[in-house]
């Protein structure tokens, strides 16, 4: 009888050990703190936000370049494509911008925050507040990823500088290079 309880306790043990390792695996993953991507489509006028083990953790809908494709120069009203990286988080709250529509500058034109983004070849470009949610869901900005005030609030709280931030053409976007 003692011979069959000791087999089973050899037996038994390594399972019991990687059920043990297993348990502190999972607190230790627990304690990681969390890294963030971005992914913004301008297909879908959307800005996800994906934890560092691939779960989306938020959805908000965004305003893009006025013009399709992937920006070239300095006022082609286009968005850039391609990765990016977050390389500052600005408080924009005081900032004022004149789009050229006739009604001078507007304070707040970039909500609370403008968040920078390192993009080759390109300055000014980031992702931003608003002054005028009707925008959101268009094509109304001059390059730049533009959302509701209230999501760059919570949007802020989710990223911060180094994130990854991915941007993905529309089929308007490809259709107009092939052209």
């Amino acid at each position: 009888m003692k011979k069959k309880i000791l087999l089973w306790i050899i037996l038994l043990l390594p399972y019991l050990g990687l059920i043990f390792v297993w348990q502190i695996h999972q607190r230790e993953i627990a304690k990681i703190e969390n890294s963030s991507f971005v992914i913004i489509s301008k297909e879908e006028m959307a800005l996800n936000v994906y934890d560092y083990k691939g779960k989306n953790m938020a959805q908000y809908p965004v305003a893009c370049g006025k013009n399709t494709g992937n920006k070239e120069k300095v006022g082609d009203m286009k968005t850039p494509e391609g990765v990016f990286r977050v390389i500052d988080i600005q408080n924009a709250a005081g900032w004022a911008h004149d789009f050229g529509d006739g009604k001078g500058k507007i304070t707040g034109a970039y909500g609370p925050y403008f968040i920078r983004l390192f993009t080759p070849g390109h300055s000014g470009i980031g992702i931003h507040g608003t002054h005028d949610n009707n925008s959101i869901g268009t094509r109304a900005t001059e390059g730049c990823i533009r959302l509701k005030n209230e999501d760059l609030e919570k949007l802020v709280k989710q990223i911060r500088v180094g994130d990854v931030v991915v941007i993905t053409p529309s089929k308007e976007d490809v259709i107009n290079v092939t052209k």
